[in-house]
């Protein structure tokens, strides 16, 4: 068997892409020495996939920012506010990804949302009437042939047409239907240029068909496909991830790929498809059994069943990720402070390069489990690892429904919070961290090391948490935060509060752009190691008359942005990490914080990417995590919660079901279009649709902000919107943050007056 990968991390070992993005933003680096990074992270790349013997090595799995956006680009899919600001194709490439704001012009970014069920943002296409589908950047062939000239023949790797065309917005009349045969043009198009550079194979990633599809679905893979296909010189792999292909499966065996790509890893049903339909002799079957998206060890005994299932009704079988490695960090041997009984149950993406050759050479053997590794990783397998806690099971065993129930309900609770906080209509808040400037991060680097005393470091808390409780009462906003100085990671932070958690050095996660997260481990029973946020809250307050909202992580957050334990279910360790954020919102509650957030940015994250199985496997313990972690407060305690770049439409009852007092989305950058859902579903939560897109470095005017919020109030009741950024200010600068919340208390009370 011969071995592949679907992609690879692309932001450097040491997050250098980060770094040299970051200096050109700020005009601190020519775009030659930008370009000239990329090149030197792509050949070390390309040397580490060589050196692990790996058959099938991709290319243009790089990118400066994000692949949907690179395939914009390539497709010529750039809207004409960002093809009218004159800039060069790299300044439009990141117009199109951060917004622009200067001399030539001031738009906003392309919306962001979520990669399928994965921590990682997209860019989505936008496209508008007049698009006409063309080859546009030369990327794809420029990185083939440049891995080509260094030695290394490639498999170009690109976004198919169908998944680009599914999850682009149209901004007109216009469907997907409407492109689809100029779209098919430029496909069979890249595939001829490749072939003619000496490509031998090319990936199209279509993770789109793993998804519920409908007729109209079909006809439109089948119509773009017939079309590509059609006189293709160059053998094509369908590369599929993130599930299974069961709505498909007979039409993607009718066409004349010449490699199909499998997740048999999340795919619930692929190898129930493949054994019981068999697999056509004509395509080689590229089998995703080693995990993309966790860290933990292969199980050889597991991977090998399915290989001895799946061999008498296939052809060729390739090895192959489940998804791209971009989901998880780059190499173990940044990690100098896990011990080895430790880091021996870990793979990250250089790891699994192994794990693919040790594969491919367990299953050369006539019976692979007579294999040497084979003995090996059975013997890890069975090993029982630390971090077990009777107690934390029993507690999870012993909930009962009144856990998950908050008394009185929430109309009553509206009535109460109303009168005890008098709020303004539109009141204003933040959703919570404020700039982290190089000083504060410098500051919690030292106090780690144990340079400075625990007494310097809480002065130099104390002293940041005055100067921004003072910042917001001088820009008059209603309820305040703290501004989450002490803390390095929304996820990190509380992990690091919690038994039942490991964290790592280098382990680096691209999450969109140059934003880059390092998860947790979850390696046991999970719970409270101690207080968290009680002291830097209680300060807070003791600062001002306004409200202070205590700043938490939600349970399902916490856990869908960390490496997940895989010998318990995700509810077992929902329900675990929720018992210990309960302890901290009650003591919270009994400290005098009488607004707490917690936050569940990632409640869609792990969605089934099947509508059928939302509330069998995930809504059903989801949705009560939250509400265990607030049941217990008391009726004039208002709980807030937070949720940033997903689709929310089609759980926003579930949503609604979460029990909060108060929730927050983004919204910007999606046009505002949640505002019909909430109306047509009667959402009872008060809302707070975010007003101004943080994650780009462009301050809204006021009449912007107002104009958004006139929007909002057309679909609802102005006693019930709350007035916010779409999400926390951490990443942002103080130049940008002070006039944009300045702005944002200006029109709010400017409405105020106009609706009373």
């Amino acid at each position: 068997m011969k071995t592949s990968i679907i992609g690879y991390p692309r932001i450097g070992s040491q997050r250098e892409l980060k770094f040299a993005s970051e200096k050109y933003f700020k005009g601190e680096i020519t775009a030659a020495e930008l370009q000239e990074t990329a090149k030197k992270l792509r050949t070390e790349n390309l040397k580490v996939h060589k050196e692990s013997g790996l058959d099938y090595i991709p290319s243009n799995d790089f990118s400066f920012y994000d692949v949907m956006l690179d395939t914009s680009v390539l497709l010529n899919a750039v809207p004409h506010r960002y093809a009218d600001l004159g800039l060069s194709e790299l300044d439009t490439y990141f117009a199109m990804a951060r917004g622009y704001q200067g001399e030539k012009g001031d738009v906003k970014a392309l919306a962001m949302k979520k990669w399928f069920n994965t921590n990682y943002h997209y860019m989505v296409p936008e496209i508008e009437d007049d698009w006409q589908p063309s080859l546009g950047s030369q990327k794809p062939f420029e990185l083939f042939s440049e891995a080509k000239d260094g030695g290394v023949k490639t498999k170009p790797v690109i976004i198919g047409a169908f998944t680009f065309l599914k999850l682009a917005r149209f901004t007109g009349s216009k469907s997907a239907a409407d492109f689809a045969d100029k779209t098919a043009d430029v496909y069979a198009e890249i595939l001829a240029k490749l072939s003619a550079l000496g490509a031998e194979w090319v990936q199209l990633d279509e993770p789109y068909l793993v998804r519920d599809l409908s007729a109209e679905d079909k006809e439109l893979f089948a119509l773009l496909y017939t079309k590509i296909l059609a006189n293709k010189n160059v053998k094509v792999l369908l590369q599929t991830y993130f599930g299974d292909v069961r709505d498909c499966y007979s039409e993607i065996a009718a066409l004349p790929f010449d490699g199909v790509g499998l997740d048999f890893i999340e795919g619930k049903e692929t190898l129930n498809l493949v054994e019981k339909n068999g697999f056509p002799k004509d395509k080689i079957l590229f089998a995703g059994v080693v995990n993309g998206k966790n860290i933990w060890r292969n199980h050889y005994a597991k991977t090998v069943d399915i290989l001895q299932k799946i061999a008498p009704v296939c052809g060729e079988i390739v090895l192959n990720t489940s998804c791209s490695l971009l989901h998880v960090p780059y190499t173990l041997e940044n990690e100098t402070k896990l011990s080895e009984d430790v880091k021996k149950h870990f793979a990250f993406a250089a790891e699994k390069l192994g794990e693919l050759g040790k594969l491919k050479k367990i299953m050369s053997w006539e019976n692979p489990r007579n294999a040497h590794e084979y003995a090996v990783n059975t013997a890890l397998m069975n090993e029982v690892r630390s971090g077990e806690d009777k107690s934390v099971q029993e507690k999870v065993k012993a909930l009962s429904d009144k856990d998950f129930t908050r008394l009185p309900e929430f109309s009553e609770r509206e009535k109460i919070q109303h009168e005890c906080f008098k709020l303004p209509i539109l009141p204003t808040t933040t959703i919570g961290s404020f700039p982290q400037t190089a000083e504060v991060r410098k500051t919690r680097a030292v106090f780690k090391k144990n340079e400075i005393t625990e007494e310097e470091y809480d002065k130099f808390m104390r002293d940041k948490i005055a100067e921004c409780v003072k910042l917001q009462e001088k820009i008059g906003l209603d309820v305040l935060v703290h501004g989450e100085f002490e803390r390095n990671d929304m996820v990190e932070y509380f992990g690091e509060c919690l038994n039942g958690f490991l964290f790592t050095e280098k382990a680096w996660v691209q999450s969109y752009g140059t934003r880059c997260v390092k998860p947790p481990i979850v390696w046991g029973d999970v719970s409270r190691a101690k207080p968290m946020t009680v002291k830097w809250s209680k300060f807070a307050q003791s600062l001002t008359e306004n409200p202070m909202k205590g700043m938490l992580t939600g349970p399902v957050t916490i856990l869908n942005w960390s490496f997940p334990r895989e010998d318990i279910t995700l509810r077992e360790s929902a329900f675990q990490i929720g018992l210990a954020i309960r302890e901290e919102v009650l003591d919270l509650d009994a400290n005098g914080i009488s607004i707490i957030q917690v936050d569940e940015a990632a409640l869609r994250e792990k969605l089934p990417l099947r509508k059928s199985d939302w509330h069998s496997e995930y809504l059903n313990w989801a949705i009560p995590a939250f509400r265990l972690v607030h049941s217990g407060v008391k009726p004039e305690t208002q709980i807030h919660t937070h949720m940033c770049y997903s689709e929310f439409s089609d759980i926003i009852k579930d949503i609604d079901d979460m029990d909060a007092d108060v929730i927050t989305f983004e919204a910007s950058r999606s046009d505002l279009t949640i505002l019909d859902v909430l109306k047509a579903n009667n959402f009872r939560t008060e809302v707070g649709p975010g007003v101004y897109d943080i994650h780009s470095p462009r301050v809204p005017s006021k009449d912007e902000i107002k104009t958004a919020l006139r929007k909002m109030l057309e679909k609802i009741p102005a006693e019930k919107l709350w007035v916010n950024p779409d999400c926390g200010l951490k990443t942002r600068g103080v130049a940008e943050t002070v006039p944009s919340l300045e702005n944002l208390v200006k029109a709010a009370k400017e409405l105020r007056s106009e609706n009373k």
